[in-house]
């Protein structure tokens, strides 16, 4: 039987895995990661009185980085917590448990004629070269309502009720940074909120497992890209694993998590 996931995978290849996960020698971590470089990102206070001190600071991050990291953005930890709570546990079901929580479908293009991505697997994975990324994915939307389809939301209610309560904190951060990034531009704070679709703007949530992997030097979670939407808010967990490409090198990026 043909494995569907790479956590099926994991536990059947203990100590060597398929040749399509193994990079070439200029894409290995173990290879292109700069020894001992660690990037420390800029960290903004949301919290801090002096909004022109935000602004200035998110303008220069976005400028030299490309990324920063909040602290203060008043999503309360436990909701945090939760979410990423009711993402492991739809990972540690067996795969058949997670095939009948989620609706699986193969990419297909939808009724807006766009690529319809949603759901449970590997399809969201960039093949180089016929090479694989080590991770499993769950995408779906999770704002605004009218977007919502939950037949892409595993079926578990702790994990509806964990993402509804998220979807309505992050909104808050995302509509802040958005005004930010605008007058960064020189435009109206609501400009780029507007350009984006305003209220019907859609947020996506993007949970990426990685299993334990016995050559982690030769492979890679996700691959080198540009994410394709207009801004990502990561939530990490206590594993370091993000990379970032500066100065034609590659970095392992420190954060707080």
């Amino acid at each position: 039987m043909m494995e569907r996931s790479v956590q099926g995978i994991a536990l059947k290849f203990k100590e060597k895995i398929p040749e399509e996960f193994i990079r070439s020698k200029d894409e290995q971590p173990g290879i292109t990661t700069v020894e001992g470089g660690i990037l420390e990102v800029p960290v903004i206070d949301l919290r801090n009185p002096d909004e022109d001190k935000i602004l200035e600071s998110i303008v220069d991050a976005s400028q030299k980085w490309g990324m920063f990291q909040v602290v203060n953005h008043e999503i309360p930890s436990e909701v945090i917590s939760k979410l990423q709570q009711v993402g492991r546990e739809f990972f540690e079901l067996p795969e058949e448990e997670k095939e009948k929580e989620v609706y699986v479908k193969p990419v297909e293009v939808d009724h807006t004629g766009t690529l319809s991505l949603e759901g449970y697997g590997t399809k969201l994975q960039r093949e180089v070269l016929g090479k694989k990324g080590w991770v499993d994915h769950l995408f779906h939307k999770i704002w605004p309502p009218s977007a919502v389809n939950y037949h892409f939301w595993p079926k578990n209610p702790s994990y509806r009720e964990a993402n509804e309560e998220y979807a309505k904190w992050v909104q808050g951060v995302g509509d802040k940074l958005l005004k930010w990034l605008s007058l960064g531009l020189g435009l109206e704070e609501e400009e780029l909120k507007k350009a984006l679709g305003g209220e019907n703007l859609v947020y996506l949530t993007k949970i990426n497992y990685y299993p334990p992997c016995p050559q982690p030097e030769v492979v890679l979670g996700v691959v080198a890209h540009t994410d394709m939407n207009s801004i990502t808010i990561l939530v990490p967990n206590d594993v370091q694993g993000l990379q970032a490409f500066r100065d034609d090198l590659w970095y392992d990026v420190k954060y707080i998590s």
